[in-house]
């Protein structure tokens, strides 16, 4: 356990991930996944959370346990092609990770998703986070076009597309 990475969330507070993300920005957010809808059938589900609680550092909780915890808790895996989508990030640690229901499983490999978080670390290392969300709620949706393409009409928005600030 990284003495660093514990003080780090202890003093980020859910205030910080307001200002990185403000009212504006957080509705660009929610037009960038309704409009990237449009071009596919899947679901695309955004969150930010600012710090872990001290139990989950204690327990050396990882980004990705808790985007896995965080896409069950916003019910990301209820559609009903098990095509949705979860873009987390963890403000403290500047992580980004992407969860992706079972019904991308042999369509698109981890890696790829890998690569997108990465090029989404590079905006946040430069403090820009909502263009970081941006790139990659559109690169995201590209990739989910390609393997859920909108056929006619788009089924229901299964999930809501407001950002989640947790």
């Amino acid at each position: 356990m990284e003495a660093g990475r514990i003080l780090r969330h202890l003093v980020t507070t859910r205030h910080a991930a307001r200002r990185a993300f403000p009212a504006a920005s957080l509705e660009r957010i929610e037009a960038a996944v309704r409009d990237g809808e449009r071009t596919h059938d899947g679901e695309v589900r955004f969150a930010v959370e600012s710090a872990l609680e001290l139990p989950s550092l204690l327990a050396d909780q990882t980004p990705r346990e808790r985007a896995l915890e965080v896409f069950s808790l916003l019910r990301v895996w209820d559609t009903e092609r098990n095509n949705g989508l979860l873009i987390y990030l963890l403000y403290a640690d500047r992580d980004v990770e992407i969860v992706a229901d079972r019904g991308f499983n042999g369509r698109v490999e981890p890696a790829q998703w890998e690569v997108l978080c990465a090029r989404m670390r590079e905006y946040f290392a430069r403090g820009e986070f909502e263009a970081g969300v941006l790139a990659g709620v559109a690169e995201a949706s590209a990739m989910v076009a390609r393997h859920f393409p909108l056929r006619g009409r788009r089924s229901a928005d299964e999930l809501p597309d407001q950002p989640v600030v947790l």
